[in-house]
């Protein structure tokens, strides 16, 4: 907190010379009139008789009333004084030391003085020196007489833990102000655990905490607040006391003004409207540390980077219980972008930069502008540390702002790295997949990647190049080539494709509302198929050209795990087929997804899926090319493409269009939740879905959720099981199921 100054009164103490005890002077026999010695019989007499014994007094002034030293003479014995007061000092001069020889000869003013013998003491002689007692006589005892054992502490000693003092702390008067649980954070009490070494340390203990609760209780505007703690003995359990600390608040004060002392700024209630403290509200320190921040946080925001808050005043009437509080502000230029400029181990130059930045130059400075390139800058994983600092020019805008540069210090950091994922299903096993990335080996941002898949039922490989914030912030150019084998039910295919991408999409730093791709792929696979026509699986090779198209409207709150909001998305595929004559044809699917909060920790979940391939017959497709349903990411409880038109086999052959639906509701509980789910869907042979013949799955989920997203069990069974259906399917992975 900053300082609190409060009215007080200044009490001045007046000093009064008191008159003491009168101090007898000895006079000197010279200056005595009479130099007849007294009579001791006529002294003894006076004494005896209690009459006081009269002093002599002198005639006359030895000295008179001539000066010690005259003027003259004194005057003549100062130094002569310099006007340089940078000369060195005089040298003192030496003088002879004093003997008796040369007492005649000193002037008056460094005679000795003249001690008078003490009574019934012989002039020349010294009283008897007393005699020392005997334990200051006695020789001192030797160094290994004593004892050098260290002091044992209670809680040194091995096993002590009976030994130690057990405590009850009891504190009365901060549960009305909320206070209990800030007490209970920074107690040093709370802190021992309830237990000492002895008395001192739990008294310690307890003085600590009484300046606490008056911190805590000054905190809340309680400033005649007063705090007590004492020790009080348990009956009939010894070796435990009770520790009780009683808080009395006092008088809460208010503010009784607010005052804020700035230079101009525009517009001129920036700082009044953002500084949320009214007249009457308790002097609250969380409230007004609060409020400040606010302040420093929207004059950023609107044109003033550098703007300081100084220390804050708040003058207390501790009459009316009221306080003034008074904040400067060093409000400093107001400002616009400027230009951008780095320095250090650079990952790329000052135009990349250019490109991650969303405000244009001469825009009216805004800290959270600056705070998101910064943000853009961490996102590439490129840096060990990254800063964006704000510099003042000196030079002003034709608007009349100052001109404010961005100064980046970049420090690259390590650009490789390896990742791995897992999950596993029924249906589809186990599946492993790893990536290698050089993130930036064709600066800026032109990453180098090599993936792997390695599963039960599929094996690939995968080498791309990739370009992050190519031309403009969050768009990504990539190209790859990968070659693969699947060995599915429904199909056996060998696959190799050059593709090539362009795409917009949601960051975590942003997420955007509208996210759209579009690219090509040029795809050689040789598949086994049924023919029907044979009646047998026959293997055949496909050459396709695809010119695939999405586009997604989002409103939901969060990528990974949404709460609320709806997300849909449009994928359109114009593709040609060549086995034998070319047949062109489209692939088209719609999702949709809603989220609905219908607590603080239940949510309900939604999806459905439309697909249809329109201008081809399906036996024409390569049958990677249709549609399927069931499995993790379909309608859970039955395998994996296991839902669709069956060959005479009773294997999948997969289908023109499908259609799915899914509902969940996910309760959360701190990081854990669980997700009761219902799924519906189908594949039909024709090219519009019939909405009819549905079959259902219904389960539970488990949810444990991690900083980069829930991990996901689900557990489902088939509510139509058919002949060949598990009962129980297990589906393991990372992230929501939509």
């Amino acid at each position: 907190m900053s300082r609190l100054v409060s009215h007080c009164c200044l009490a001045i103490a007046a000093c009064a010379v008191l008159p003491g005890a009168l101090v007898a002077q000895q006079v000197p026999p010279s200056a005595r009139t009479d130099s007849a010695p007294a009579d001791p019989a006529s002294q003894d007499q006076a004494r005896q008789s209690g009459e006081p014994k009269p002093v002599p007094t002198p005639t006359s002034d030895p000295l008179g009333d001539k000066p010690i030293v005259p003027d003259d003479q004194f005057d003549k014995s100062l130094p002569p004084l310099s006007s340089d007061i940078n000369a060195p000092l005089e040298p003192i001069p030496q003088e002879a030391p004093f003997t008796p020889q040369t007492a005649d000869k000193a002037p008056p003013s460094v005679m000795p003085p003249v001690i008078a013998p003490a009574p019934d003491v012989p002039p020349g002689t010294l009283p008897p020196a007393p005699e020392p007692a005997p334990e200051l006589a006695a020789p001192l005892p030797t160094l290994d007489s004593y004892n050098t054992t260290p002091v044992t502490e209670v809680a040194d000693v091995p096993g002590g833990k009976s030994a130690e003092i057990r405590y009850d702390t009891v504190v009365n008067g901060l549960g009305d102000l909320d206070l209990d649980g800030d007490f209970k954070t920074f107690s040093s009490l709370k802190k021992g655990g309830g237990k000492a070494a002895n008395a001192a340390m739990v008294a310690a203990r307890g003085r600590e905490d009484e300046a606490l609760a008056v911190r805590l209780m000054h905190s809340r505007g309680y400033y005649d607040a007063t705090a007590l703690s004492s020790v009080e003995s348990i009956p009939n359990q010894p070796g435990r006391v009770r520790v009780v600390i009683n808080a009395v608040p006092g008088k809460q004060y208010t503010f009784a003004s607010i005052n804020v002392d700035s230079q101009p700024v525009v517009p001129g209630d920036l700082i009044t409207r953002n500084l949320p403290l009214k007249v009457g509200e308790p002097i609250d320190a969380v409230r007004v540390q609060g409020a400040e921040a606010n302040v420093t946080l929207e004059m950023g925001r609107n044109g003033y980077p550098f703007v300081r808050l100084g220390t804050r005043d708040v003058l207390l009437d501790d009459t009316a219980f009221t306080g003034d509080y008074t904040l400067p502000v060093d409000t400093g230029p107001r400002s616009s972008f400027g230009n951008v400029s780095t320095s250090g181990r650079l990952a790329f130059g000052p135009d990349h930069i250019r490109i991650l930045r969303r405000f244009k130059e001469g825009e009216l400075y805004n800290t959270d502008k600056v705070d998101d390139v910064r943000k853009a800058l961490v996102a590439t994983g490129l840096f060990s540390t990254v800063t964006v600092e704000p510099v003042d020019t000196g030079q002003n805008a034709p608007d009349g702002t100052r001109i404010v540069d961005l100064a980046v210090t970049q420090r690259v950091g390590r650009t490789r790295s390896i990742a791995a994922t897992g999950g596993y299903s029924t249906g589809e096993g186990i599946k492993l997949e790893g990536t290698f990335t050089a993130r930036n080996a064709f600066p800026p941002e032109g990453a180098f990647v090599v993936g792997a898949v390695a599963g039960t039922q599929e094996q690939s490989g995968t080498v791309s190049f990739r370009r992050s914030n190519w031309k403009q912030r969050d768009r990504t150019l990539s190209f790859g080539l990968s070659a693969g084998h699947n060995n599915y039910d429904a199909f056996d295919a060998a696959t190799l494709s050059l593709f090539g991408r362009v795409s917009y999409d949601s960051t975590p730093i942003w997420q955007k509302r509208i996210t759209y791709g579009y690219g090509f792929e040029l795809t050689g696979t040789n598949e086994s198929v049924y023919n029907f026509n044979a009646g047998k699986r026959q293997r055949g090779t496909y050459f396709i050209a695809a010119l695939p198209l999405n586009i997604q409207w989002d409103t939901s709150n969060d990528l990974l795990n949404p709460t609320k909001g709806y997300r849909v998305k449009l994928t359109l595929s114009p593709e040609t087929s060549v086995r034998g004559p070319i047949r062109p044809y489209a692939r088209t699917q719609i999702d949709a997804s809603v989220y609905y909060p219908v607590t603080s920790s239940i949510v309900i979940a939604g999806r459905g899926r439309v697909g249809s391939i329109l201008g081809i017959a399906r036996d024409d497709l390569a049958p990677s090319r249709r549609y399927y349903g069931g499995g993790g990411g379909s309608v859970r409880g039955y395998g994996y493409q296991r839902l669709g038109p069956f060959d005479p086999n009773g294997d999948p052959v997969g289908g023109r269009s499908v259609n799915e639906f899914a509902l969940e509701a996910r309760y959360r509980f701190g990081n854990y939740g669980i997700v009761p789910f219902i799924d519906a869907g189908n594949s039909y042979a024709s090219s519009m879905p019939k909405f009819t013949d549905w079959k259902f799955g219904a389960g539970i989920g488990g949810r444990f959720y991690t900083n980069f997203g829930p991990i996901r069990v689900d557990v489902a069974t088939p509510l139509n099981k058919r002949k060949g259906d598990s009962r129980i399917a297990l589906y393991i992975s990372i992230g929501q199921a939509f």
